[in-house]
């Protein structure tokens, strides 16, 4: 079993770095101290558990274990905290087990016997469960590493191939998401004006009728005019009015 520690604290890092070397079978590919480099080591060694604190600097555990979700294989995520509050949110990001610090050797074998039957069933189990809080980033890779893009700086989502183009503020990136599933998540942040675009609604401005009688949206940032769908004109103008 390849496993990846995440945690903030050096000492929380070394005690679970030795519960972990006496159990056989067991190998520790990397470690990381924040969520970020959590999620490109997961990248990199496509690790079976991730063992991940939830209070961490920039990206914490919970919404490291959003983007863990979504990658192929999907890891299995036992939290590892100081705090129970979060116990609900932790299994709502799809953990299989949340263990209190300082962690007793007992509890952890149980949840490496967790992590064995998931890892065994993992092919037949499908999509995780829709997460009741959504994401605050989208997270694309990039040979071999991964960029986090904070939504409040995304302009439009535009459906290409099987890859889902991101524009925002630094540029463009490609995401393995589908549009349907980014709308479903992150419904009222992004509107749909096209059935291959969704676009931040803090970035429509108008609506602009053209001489072949097409609707084009007009956005804050956008280097071009987007082509609305007729089928979304009607709702996309309530929708600039509100605005």
């Amino acid at each position: 079993m390849k496993v990846v520690i995440a945690d903030d604290e050096p000492l929380a890092r070394e005690r679970l770095r030795l519960l972990l070397a006496e159990h056989a079978g067991v190998e520790l590919m990397a470690e990381a101290d924040n969520g970020l480099a959590a999620l490109q080591a997961c990248a990199e060694h496509r690790p079976d558990l991730v063992l991940l604190d939830i209070a961490m600097p920039g990206v914490d555990g919970l919404e490291a274990a959003r983007h863990l979700a979504a990658f192929d294989p999907r890891p299995a995520v036992v939290f590892c905290t100081a705090y129970d509050a979060h116990a609900l949110s932790a299994f709502e990001a799809a953990a299989i087990d949340y263990l209190m610090k300082p962690i007793r050797p007992e509890r952890l074998a149980a949840a490496l016997e967790r992590a064995r039957t998931f890892i065994a069933g993992r092919e037949t189990q499908g999509p995780a469960a829709p997460n009741r809080q959504a994401r605050t980033h989208l997270c694309a890779r990039l040979r071999g590493s991964l960029r986090l893009i904070p939504l409040e700086e995304v302009h439009y989502l535009q459906a290409e191939e099987k890859y889902v183009v991101v524009h925002h503020a630094r540029g463009e990136d490609l995401i393995e998401e589908s549009l349907k599933s980014l709308e479903e998540e992150f419904n009222g942040r992004f509107v749909r004006i096209h059935r291959n675009c969704l676009v931040a609604r803090h970035e429509l401005i108008e609506l602009k009728r053209v001489g072949d009688g097409h609707v084009q949206a007009i956005l804050r940032h956008g280097k071009a005019p987007l082509e609305v769908s007729r089928r979304c004109v009607a709702g996309l103008r309530e929708t600039v009015k509100n605005l």
